[in-house]
């Protein structure tokens, strides 16, 4: 579905009352997501995979540790990666909204028990999940009244923070800061560019950068929410909640790309032309956090 068609059922459904447009919107996402399973377990394996990486580096082992998975996505692909191939010993996903699915996570645990031969000893319940998986559904971490599971070694997200509004990203990390233990880690994987540009080849990834925040508003709604922020932006949210980067990797952009020629091409909006090439075009930003 192109961007087009995205925005015009999502401007729709943003003028409903939002426990209608939400339930839309989640069995639209149902339906487009049917097939996806095998695809969805295949890129959240390539950035388990790298996430391990990053934390043997740091000499970081996950056996038997409890892991915060901030955001859920559709179905619990990176807690059973993390508890089956990590050795971890629970992993607790929050999530501001609902998005699990009964038989998409069936049919993961059908692919588990094909593929690799485990057998998910899911409980009775609302969703077929393992004991060791706890999911928090409509549940804001922003809110400092918000009380969760703070025996936690490592905090992870992969491609959430930027659809978190700035204001909340720090009220999330001022709550993990005060309530996690000191030797817990944070890593975040971050996907800072527009991710219309995904759906649309003639869009350049930077894009939304042309736009004002006024304009940028109407172009979105609550349903893709993308924040804009650059990797700058995210290092001083990480620093002002008592944060110090451990590692921090990013990707570049080739300045003989088309990639790079899209971008050039772009009238960069007030707002972000202090920055420099570097600090926009940063993008697959993946940072390791401890506290100070």
């Amino acid at each position: 579905m192109n961007h087009k068609t995205k925005s015009f059922i999502f401007k729709s459904l943003d003028i409903l009352p939002n426990s209608l447009g939400y339930g839309i919107y989640h069995q639209l996402q149902k339906f487009l997501n049917r097939n996806s399973v095998n695809f969805k377990i295949k890129t959240n394996g390539r950035s388990f995979k790298e996430a391990l990486q990053i934390l043997e580096k740091e000499g970081i082992d996950l056996k038997g540790k409890t892991i915060l998975e901030l955001g859920s996505g559709w179905a619990p692909i990176i807690p059973y990666s993390f508890t089956h191939f990590a050795n971890a010993a629970q992993v607790v996903t929050y999530d501001i909204n609902e998005h699990y699915d009964s038989k998409t996570i069936n049919k993961l645990n059908t692919y588990y028990k094909t593929n690799y031969q485990i057998e998910i000893a899911a409980e009775n319940g609302k969703y077929a999940l393992p004991n060791n998986v706890t999911y928090y559904p409509k549940t804001n971490l922003a809110d400092e009244k918000t009380h969760f599971n703070e025996h936690i070694d490592l905090v992870f997200s992969r491609f959430v923070l930027e659809h978190i509004p700035p204001e909340d990203l720090l009220k999330i990390h001022q709550s993990f800061a005060k309530k996690l233990p000191k030797s817990a880690y944070i890593l975040h994987m971050i996907s800072p560019s527009d991710h219309r540009a995904y759906d649309d080849k003639s869009l350049s990834y930077y894009d939304f950068l042309k736009y004002s925040p006024e304009e940028w508003k109407q172009k979105h709604t609550k349903f893709d929410y993308h924040n804009r922020l650059r990797l700058p932006n995210y290092l001083e949210i990480f620093e002002k909640a008592g944060y110090e980067v451990v590692s921090l990797g990013y990707d570049t952009c080739d300045t003989n790309s088309e990639k790079y020629r899209k971008f050039k091409e772009l009238t960069l909006h007030k707002d972000f032309q202090e920055y420099t090439e570097e600090e926009l075009l940063a993008g697959s930003i993946n940072v390791l956090l401890k506290l100070k």
